[in-house]
């Protein structure tokens, strides 16, 4: 681990700095500007969507197609600075509606100023300010301890470890490590740009996914397309100059095949649907780290969940204390003091501080600060004598039979059983609290409809497993009392043959949760993690999918990649339901995009060989598009559609896209061939090509709209009437003929009666014959 610089003077602990001395180390730039991960700026949005290889690809096009004087042809541009326009708009919409979120829930943090304890934000702290932190807590910056109680930390943000480092006077923290046991005070060194962690750009919160499924699955397609288009394009005009001699008709059918093979608005949609379903989730009080992550969601088949703060609400209550080496006063005022000196803020020293009993009069030497391994917490007295208080199954050395009994009997119905103990000379089991949780009012509810949306669910926690099993039938998981208590289980066991057999899983370590999530992906499951604690924190980090509940840990918060503010866990079915539709949708219309790249490569490879020039211009294109690809796509995009996705994108999309471009090749080279044998004009077998182009592309948009609701229905009517006025009124605009022209009209109507034929029997032949055969995964 690299050294971090120390103090060149020590802050006074009790005083911290005067505002004078924090005004002098913001003038210097010593101030705690965090690095912005939550969402891209403003200029950087634009970039993204303003320099792509293909918008490249279209400039140069343009200003090819602006050469040869044929502006017309230029209409092409219309669609795709739409496409950038709303991409843009929703991505910057989005932005903005998760800053603002953002910044509400920014993390604040105590600092001593002036002799006084204040809370400020992050970003205001400066270089040498006193920061108390506590369990819970991400290091805000890199610093030095000035006074510890107890503290420990985990780095493994920093160096992959998850192992737990005790901290002692003048030892070294760092940004990104957060708080697992203890507070302390630190004084900060390195702040900002100028922290360790900043410079290796490995903060906590960094996101663990940055590219989708979907994306790579596009990314992959554009990857194939970009070493193709380009040889095909320049092969494409060289053979027909070569045929025509005229470089203006050449360049014009060239670019009408390349911009037919440019998917933009594919990437462009998939980017707008995530960002808008990351707009959506932030109106119902999620913050959303992470854009992938909301497909990734979507495809989580197993949940694993935290009891505490996830199927309870976390408001915990101590119902009933049992005495034995002492009265239930003492007992009472031993646990009080307990959570005095470690001054611990989890639920159960909450629970404990609500009794408002006098704490136990008694010097405190030492502190034992709760950890999640050890499960614990305690102190020891001036005279040596050590008081704890903890999980029964983790302090009490051979219990007798009844306590066993009764802490058996406590757990099973659903109790948190705390054990105080005494120790001097031996051990002494003083009594226990029999603390009750509360069950979330809509838990039961949400868990059924999840299950019945195919998730199925596991309940980590560090509880006792049967404590933890009654809450859980409580809530409607049925465990069927399949619980295992993981205290028991040695480090050579098989977790991937004990996640298959259990349901239920108490007294876990925080390394054990991350090593069951482990397990369960490699047994090929997508696993969701819930949790709310710092102790599930290594578990979010392993999960696929991470949803942390605010307002308890900053570093559950900070590595989780969503966070629902209200704490407000029927949340999960909006935020499923959302992943969902963006993911179906998108899949849905995808063909579309697709079906304009297969049959524009396909057909620029056959009038290479053929000789002739290909057979229409981008501007003939350009109303067809729009009309059966462009503006219905973003409609649809918008639908609802929460089916669990099936996992299997390249089949659906080609499952209409292959046999819409079969369509067309095979129309369009007919149509080739009939129009060199009757000397038909250009203009006449452009416009029956891009007529052919226009049907088929309904024949295919209305098999993705199914099932045709009156929305959907009407929208297609619309477009299919203005399609039809584009073939009537579009020939000074587009170059097209008008289908009213009796000399040919027989030939749309027959393009017209044998396209919804030869498209469900390309369809069924293709299904049947070759997709079943294909392992599309």
């Amino acid at each position: 681990m690299v050294k971090i610089k120390k103090p060149q003077t020590y802050t006074s602990l009790e005083n911290g700095l005067t505002d004078q001395q924090v005004d002098t180390q913001v003038q210097k730039g010593l101030i705690n500007v965090q690095i912005k991960k939550l969402s891209r700026p403003i200029p950087k949005i634009l970039a993204d969507n303003l320099f792509t290889l293909f918008n490249l690809l279209n400039l140069i096009i343009a200003i090819l197609i602006f050469w040869t004087g044929s502006y017309r042809n230029l209409f092409f541009l219309g669609p795709v600075i739409a496409n950038i326009v709303i991409g843009s708009y929703q991505e910057i919409r989005a932005k903005l509606t998760i800053d603002k979120i953002s910044l509400v829930n920014s993390q604040n943090f105590t600092v001593v100023r002036n002799g006084q304890r204040k809370e400020i934000v992050i970003d205001d702290l400066v270089e040498d300010d006193i920061v108390l932190i506590k369990r819970g807590d991400t290091m805000p910056a890199d610093g030095i301890v000035r006074s510890s109680n107890g503290l420990q930390t985990n780095e493994s943000g920093i160096t992959g470890e998850a192992d737990t480092i005790t901290k002692s006077v003048d030892d070294e923290v760092f940004s990104g490590s957060f708080v697992i046991a203890g507070q302390a005070k630190i004084q900060l060194t390195q702040v900002g740009h100028e922290s360790f962690v900043s410079k290796l750009s490995s903060a906590v919160g960094k996101e663990k996914r940055s590219v989708s499924v979907l994306m790579k699955i596009i990314n992959n397609i554009i990857k194939i397309l970009t070493y193709t288009i380009i040889p095909i394009g320049l092969l494409l005009f060289f053979r027909s100059y070569l045929k025509n001699g005229d470089v203006a008709q050449s360049i014009l059918g060239t670019s009408a095949s390349v911009i037919g093979m440019i998917p933009e608005g594919l990437v462009l949609l998939t980017a707008v649907a995530l960002a808008t379903g990351s707009y959506n989730l932030s109106k119902r009080n999620i913050l959303v780290r992470s854009l992938s992550a909301i497909e990734t969601l979507a495809r989580v088949d197993t949940l694993c969940l935290d009891k505490t703060g996830t199927i309870t609400t976390g408001k915990l209550t101590v119902k009933k204390t049992i005495a034995y080496g002492s009265d239930e006063n003492t007992i009472k005022a031993i646990a009080t003091k307990i959570v005095e000196a470690t001054q611990e803020t989890n639920a159960t020293a909450l629970a404990i501080g609500n009794l408002n009993f006098q704490p136990f009069e008694d010097e405190v030497k030492e502190v034992i600060p709760f950890s999640s391994e050890t499960k614990y917490s305690g102190f020891i007295d001036k005279n040596d004598v050590r008081y704890t208080m903890g999980a029964p199954e983790f302090i009490i050395q051979n219990p007798d039979q009844k306590v066993a009994k009764r802490i058996k009997q406590a757990a099973e119905n659903g109790f948190r059983v705390i054990a105080i103990l005494k120790e001097d000379i031996k051990q002494s089991l003083l009594g226990l609290l029999l603390i009750s949780d509360e069950i979330r009012p809509q838990a039961s509810s949400t868990f059924s409809y999840l299950r019945n949306q195919g998730v199925d669910f596991k309940v980590i926690s560090g509880d006792n497993p049967a404590t933890v099993s009654n809450v859980a039938n409580q809530a409607g998981i049925a465990t069927g009392n399949s619980y295992i208590d993981m205290s028991s289980i040695t480090e050579d066991q098989d977790y991937h043959k004990l996640v298959k057999e259990y349901k239920v899983f108490g007294r876990v370590r925080p390394s054990q949760k991350a090593d069951l999530i482990k397990a369960m992906q490699d047994n090929g499951l997508t696993v969701g993690m819930t949790g709310d604690g710092v102790n599930d924190v290594l578990a979010m980090r392993q999960s696929d999918c991470s949803v942390a509940i605010a307002g308890e840990s900053d570093a559950a918060e900070a590595s989780a990649d969503f966070v629902l503010l209200d704490r407000n866990f029927d949340s999960m079915i909006f935020m499923l339901n959302e992943g969902r539709r963006v993911i179906n949708n998108v899949e849905r219309v995808a063909s579309l995009f697709l079906i304009k790249t297969i049959y524009s490569a396909v057909l620029a490879i056959l009038f290479i060989i053929l000789g002739t020039g290909y057979p229409f211009q981008p501007s003939q294109l350009t109303p067809i598009n729009a009309l059966t690809v462009g503006i219905p796509t973003f409609l649809l995009a918008l639908e609802p559609n929460y089916t669990p996705p099936a996992g299997r994108f390249m089949r659906n999309v080609m499952e209409i896209a292959l046999p819409s471009a079969l369509c067309n090749i095979i129309i369009i080279i007919t149509i080739s061939i009939l129009g060199n044998h009757f000397n038909f004009n250009f203009a006449t077998t452009s416009t029956l090509s891009v007529f052919t182009i226009g049907i088929i592309g309904y024949c295919a948009l209305i098999s993705i709209s199914n099932p045709l609701f009156m929305r959907k229905k009407i929208m297609i009517g619309f477009s299919f009437v203005l399609f039809i006025i584009t073939f009537i009124f579009g020939n000074k605009a587009f170059g097209l003929e008008s289908i009213l022209n009796l000399q040919y009209t027989y030939l749309f109507i027959a393009i017209f009666l044998i396209a919804w034929p030869l498209f469900m029997f390309m369809r069924e032949v293709l299904g049947r014959r070759v997709f079943s055969k294909i392992n599309w995964k």
